[in-house]
């Protein structure tokens, strides 16, 4: 596609600029979200985005669905949602034979919309999809087209009838991402904008093809060794009563990351710095994103909860 992998980091800045002019054209701010988000998609990785309703979770991700020229399907998971509703199902056709239709997992970008609402063995259903990028139905496997991303929401207010996301589910999200309100300004700007008689149209600013092709490109990008140990010491201090366990964990935390957080700190540190055209990640890119890594990684203990000592204040401390 690129003559060299210069050639392709140098398309693929510009191509990230493309893209946040495009987005812009509908969503007003949330740069971070929005540069996490496209992250996440050249990391392979997928993002659990949480946030209170109204805040246009779902046109994010439609919006960037759009500029990135992928399919984009949307799941709204409910109490009574079943497995088969996620991943298809088989059904008798018209010759008597059985036949699979497939669900909404099968697009790139797939939208699990409050997620915590539906039990655990519907969650389930979207393990095997995130993880091995294929689903299994009546003992057949059905391979899901590549790009494929997950981005899930929850809502942090209302605790009425929701199922928490088990650990081992909690650990298939590259990033945890929190969305907060708009600032004054931008408030008045998305008012402007979603008020008035038109609204903007976004272009596809890339194919399928091109961002598989930058996936791998993440992927090559060369790392110094000292970026590897911090990522992994980093990791390591989260682990409370551990010979490598820092104070603040053993004082604050039940338990800590495992190695899969290592892996996406440096992954994750590879892409930031290609979207930042440089062509090799220092430690500034992996802790630009060890908060959102580590933040649903770690669990807090009773003492933080009683002093009111955050996830986020411990990952910081853990850094300094």
């Amino acid at each position: 596609m690129y003559q060299s992998d210069v050639e392709g980091a140098k398309a693929l800045v510009k191509k990230y600029d493309d893209l946040k002019k495009e987005i812009s054209k509908v969503i007003v701010g949330q740069h971070d979200v929005i540069h996490k988000t496209i992250l996440s998609i050249f990391c392979q990785g997928h993002v659990l985005l949480v946030g209170v309703p109204g805040l246009a979770k779902t046109l994010l991700v439609n919006t960037i669905g759009q500029a990135l020229g992928l399919k984009f399907n949307r799941i709204q998971f409910t109490p009574d949602l079943m497995p088969s509703d996620i991943i298809g199902t088989e059904i008798l056709d018209e010759t008597r034979q059985f036949k699979f239709v497939k669900g909404p997992v099968f697009a790139n970008i797939v939208l699990a919309d409050e997620i915590n609402r539906t039990p655990p063995k519907t969650q389930a259903a979207l393990l095997e999809a995130m993880q091995e990028k294929n689903v299994t139905v009546s003992g057949k496997s059905y391979r899901l087209q590549e790009p494929f991303f997950v981005l899930a929401t929850q809502n942090p207010i209302e605790q009425e009838g929701t199922y928490p996301l088990p650990e081992a589910q909690l650990d298939r999200f590259m990033f945890n991402i929190m969305l907060d309100y708009p600032a004054y300004e931008e408030e008045i700007d998305v008012v402007k904008n979603t008020t008035g008689a038109m609204l903007g149209q976004v272009s596809p600013v890339m194919n399928a093809e091109e961002i598989v092709y930058f996936q791998q490109l993440v992927r090559r990008v060369p790392v110094a060794d000292n970026v590897y140990e911090y990522a992994v010491r980093l990791v390591s201090r989260t682990r409370p009563h551990t010979a490598t366990a820092h104070e603040m964990s053993n004082k604050y935390l039940s338990w800590g990351a495992g190695p899969r957080a290592s892996q996406y700190l440096i992954i994750g540190a590879k892409g930031n710095a290609l979207l930042k055209g440089k062509y090799s990640p220092d430690i500034e890119d992996v802790m630009e994103i060890a908060i959102p890594i580590l933040r649903h990684r770690v669990v807090r203990n009773y003492s933080a909860e009683a002093e009111g000592v955050t996830v986020e204040d411990i990952i910081n401390g853990l850094m300094e």
